[in-house]
């Protein structure tokens, strides 16, 4: 006589409600293998059909470095803390872009991947936990960049400029993913918004511009201090600016580096991604009737 089936017997299980709170992570490890193949096709598609491929990894920080040099360093005559002028804006560019990256393309998760989610199921979170991971690789790339031009430096020092690594190099892989989770975990919280009120897609790159005027990448956290006095605390309590702090910090030795900077940071990103797993988890459920 057949016995009656247990659930241990069953691959899958489906409930009809679920706790707010629960986050199904085992599953995130089950389909591990979908996370490597989502990376691949961003990796893949985005450079798809172009001319220069991933020289765009290079063009991109370049460019935005000489611009920021010639504006803000030379016709607007803002202080670098004494550090090259190239080397302290692509260090706060590397950082910057690979947090923004992070947030922008994490905001857009659920109006981009729509028809995927409508007829396949896999742990949802998957998808921008991909988009970290693939930036990740153009970080990398960015950072290579960023090391060859402090090569360079080195051994061509300009006059009235220096700089020298630190202990504090050891926290960088923290930092990174404390800039990831910072990103990751905004961007949550933006896509699960959009899915009811879409004008916030609008607002997302324009919002980020804005960001990065009140982080400090193209400006020292002591000139800010020095010049917007008690408003440069808004630019302080940025859980960015101490990360990019101590990311110059560590590699040119020239920054405000704190365990109570980098304690903040680590505090408000945890908090920030907390909640948006949450509300992710939340919408996910139900948002192909309101996309």
């Amino acid at each position: 006589m057949k016995s009656t089936p247990e659930a241990s017997d069953w691959d899958l299980v489906i409930k009809g409600h679920t706790s707010l709170f629960d986050l199904k992570f085992k599953d995130l490890w089950a389909y591990r293998d979908l996370l490597f193949l989502f990376v691949k096709r961003d990796f893949v598609s985005f450079y798809k059909q172009t001319i220069l491929g991933p020289l765009w990894f290079f063009i991109q920080p370049i460019f935005t470095t000489l611009v920021f040099t010639f504006i803000f360093g030379n016709l607007a005559g803002i202080s670098t803390d004494g550090l090259p002028q190239p080397l302290f804006y692509l260090a706060g560019i590397t950082s910057w872009n690979y947090f923004s990256d992070c947030l922008t393309k994490t905001s857009t998760v659920f109006k981009d991947n729509a028809s995927i989610f409508g007829k396949v199921y896999f742990p949802r979170l998957i998808m921008p936990l991909s988009i970290v991971v693939s930036n990740l690789v153009r970080f990398g790339v960015q950072m290579l960049l960023f090391l060859l031009m402090m090569l360079y430096f080195y051994f061509f020092p300009q006059t009235n400029a220096s700089f020298h690594t630190t202990y504090a190099i050891l926290s960088v892989p923290f930092l990174v993913v404390l800039m990831a989770l910072l990103g990751l975990g905004i961007g949550l919280i933006i896509t699960a918004m959009t899915t009811k009120y879409k004008d916030l897609t609008f607002l997302i790159t324009f919002g980020v511009q804005l960001l990065m005027y009140g982080t400090t990448v193209i400006y020292p956290l002591s000139e800010a201090k020095n010049k917007f006095g008690g408003i440069s605390k808004i630019i302080e309590y940025n859980p960015m600016t101490g990360i990019i702090e101590a990311f110059r910090y560590s590699f040119l030795g020239k920054g405000e580096f704190s365990l109570w900077s980098i304690g903040y940071s680590s505090m408000i990103t945890l908090l920030i991604l907390f909640f948006g797993v949450l509300i992710f988890n939340k919408t996910e459920k139900n948002f192909v009737d309101t996309i």
